[in-house]
């Protein structure tokens, strides 16, 4: 028979695992792709950086400082709107898809 505390933790656990499944980065990029292209290959509004080209490491500080307004020039307010609503793990999910 299962204690309270077993089934919590059990309950905790797919919690997790249900977070992990819905952060799937290919899917999450796909409103990217509209601008930036299916692979990242486009300069968005041609004025951006190729992510493509970027690594996972300055793809995800971008992303980060387009959030809390701390990155990009003139396109800045357009993507401060495109992150606002992603969150730290769904970041590093589009990261591990399209950086390299």
């Amino acid at each position: 028979m299962m204690t309270k505390s077993t089934l919590m933790l059990l309950a905790l656990l797919s919690l997790g695992s249900v977070q992990v499944m819905a952060e799937d980065g290919a899917a999450l990029y796909k409103k990217c792709a509209a601008c930036h292209g299916a692979a990242g290959e486009k300069a968005a509004l041609g004025k951006s950086k190729i992510i493509k080209d970027m690594s996972k490491a300055d793809f995800t500080v971008a992303l980060k400082g387009y959030k809390d307004g701390s990155y990009g020039g003139a396109s800045k307010v357009v993507m401060k709107g495109q992150v606002a609503n992603l969150n730290d793990a769904q970041i590093d999910a589009i990261a591990g898809a399209i950086a390299k």
